[in-house]
């Protein structure tokens, strides 16, 4: 007999391993060192100021990242072509 919640779990990990793949979720990167530095300098500011990611987000878990670096998120815009966001790794 297969549980209500055995069944959720497995729906919800198929989806987990999915989400970096779909249309609608923009390209994430680990950003270098310098990379980073340079992002810090020129918006004046720490890395700690940035807007959080948590470390198991779906869209990041296959880039091999741990709390402590920034990621590098590449949106495309009909009206700006294409934007980027930074965000500062986190764990739960």
């Amino acid at each position: 007999m297969i549980l209500y919640s055995e069944v959720f779990m497995m729906v919800t990990k198929k989806h987990l391993s999915l989400a970096p793949d779909h249309i609608y979720v923009p390209k994430h990167e680990v950003m270098t060192k310098n990379e980073a530095e340079e992002v810090l300098e020129k918006y004046h500011c720490k890395a700690t100021e940035l807007p959080l990611i948590f470390g198991n987000d779906p869209a990041i878990v296959g880039l091999g990242i741990k709390p402590g670096d920034m990621i590098k998120i590449t949106r495309k815009s009909a009206t700006a072509g294409e934007s980027f966001y930074y965000r500062y790794v986190v764990e739960v």
